[in-house]
């Protein structure tokens, strides 16, 4: 089981790094590197939801603050994990 966590894990930092747009390289790729490691297999989920979103909306959640219109809201379970990134970044 951890060794299948380790691979998700792996897997999880490079799709946050590699998102195809430098801006959501370094904003996701900074926060996976630090928090990636710590997390259970509940926020890895969490986590890769998050990953699978499309960059605009990504962008939009974390970037927003109320000159950004969100094009689609975030699933409810995302909120906490968005706020997490946005604090990381100092846009909270």
């Amino acid at each position: 089981m951890s060794e299948d966590l380790e691979m998700r894990r792996r897997r999880a930092l490079y799709r946050a790094a590699h998102r195809g747009t430098k801006e959501m390289d370094l904003l996701m790729g900074r926060f996976a590197e630090a928090h990636i490691p710590a997390m259970d297999e509940t926020e890895l989920g969490r986590f890769e939801e998050l990953l699978a979103q499309p960059d605009p909306d990504l962008q939009a959640w974390i970037m927003a603050d109320g000159v950004f219109a969100v094009r689609a809201a975030p699933a409810p379970e995302l909120n906490e994990l968005i706020q997490s990134l946005k604090s990381f970044h100092g846009l909270a």
